[in-house]
C-alpha cells in the first residue's frame, strides 16, 4: 500500500537549474575558505579580488577590442563567465535564491537547452546593451541580468496563459514592474547603480527569446511571420 512516505517533501529541480548554481555554489565554497583560512594560505584572502578581475565584464575591454577588431578569447569568455562570479557571499546568495525559483518554473516548462539559452542570451544581451551605452566603465558582475533573462521567460509563460484564458495579459509584468520598484526605492535610499540597464536588457531578452526557444515556439514564430507576408 502506498503511504505517502517515499515522496519527497520538495518538488525535485530540473537538472539544467542544478547545473547553473553549482557553480556558484562552488565558487563561493572556494572563496569562502580561502577567506577564512582554511585553504590556499595567507594569498587565499585575495582570491575574490582575483576571481574578479578575471571573470567579470568590463566594457572599456570590449569596447577596444571593437575598435582593435581583435577578439581575444580570454577577454570573450567574460561575457558568459560574469554571471557566476559575485562581489560578496550575500550577493551569490540572493542571486541562487532566484536562480532556484525562477528556474524551477521555467524549467518546468521550457526545455533544458532553452533554459541555458535564454539564461546566458540575457547575459550576453545584458553585457552588450551596457557596453552600447556611452560613459559606463563600472565591470558588470553577478548574476542579477541572466536571472532578469530568466523572469522574462517567466513573464512570457504567465503573458501566454492570460492571453489563453482571455485575461488581462499586463498583469504578466506585475512581477518586473514589483522588481523595478525595489530597485528604484533602493536607488533613491543607498544611491543607483548602472547595473539596471544590463538587467532590464536581460529581461527583454529572456521575454523575447521565449518566443522562439519555448516549446513550439519557433513553429508558431514563423507563422506569424508567413501570416505577415
Amino acid at each position: 500500500m502506498h503511504d505517502g512516505y517515499d515522496t519527497s517533501p520538495v518538488n525535485p529541480l530540473p537538472p539544467v537549474v542544478w547545473a547553473l548554481v553549482l557553480p556558484i555554489v562552488a565558487l563561493e565554497a572556494v572563496l569562502g575558505l580561502g577567506q577564512i583560512g582554511l585553504a590556499g594560505g595567507p594569498t587565499a584572502v585575495g582570491w575574490r579580488l582575483d576571481a574578479l578581475q578575471r571573470f567579470s565584464f568590463a566594457p572599456d575591454i570590449l569596447r577596444a577590442m571593437i575598435e582593435a577588431g581583435q577578439f581575444p578569447a580570454s577577454h570573450m569568455i567574460r561575457i558568459v563567465t560574469y554571471p557566476f562570479v559575485h562581489m560578496s557571499f550575500t550577493h551569490a546568495l540572493m542571486v541562487l535564491v532566484f536562480i532556484l525559483a525562477l528556474g524551477k518554473m521555467v524549467g518546468e516548462v521550457f526545455r533544458a537547452w532553452a533554459v541555458l539559452v535564454v539564461f546566458f542570451g540575457a547575459a550576453i544581451m545584458g553585457a552588450l546593451v551596457y557596453t552600447a551605452v556611452p560613459g559606463l566603465s563600472q565591470p558588470l558582475v553577478g548574476g542579477y541580468p541572466a536571472v532578469y533573462g530568466l523572469v522574462g521567460a517567466f513573464t512570457w509563460i504567465l503573458w501566454t496563459r492570460l492571453g489563453m484564458t482571455n485575461a488581462n495579459r499586463a498583469r504578466a509584468f506585475t512581477l518586473i514592474g514589483f522588481l523595478l520598484g525595489i530597485q528604484l526605492v533602493f536607488g533613491l535610499i543607498f544611491g543607483s547603480q548602472p547595473d539596471w540597464i544590463a538587467e532590464l536588457a536581460g529581461f527583454a531578452a529572456g521575454f523575447g527569446l521565449s518566443f522562439v526557444v519555448a516549446p513550439g515556439g519557433w513553429a508558431k514564430a514563423v507563422e506569424r511571420l508567413r501570416r505577415r507576408q
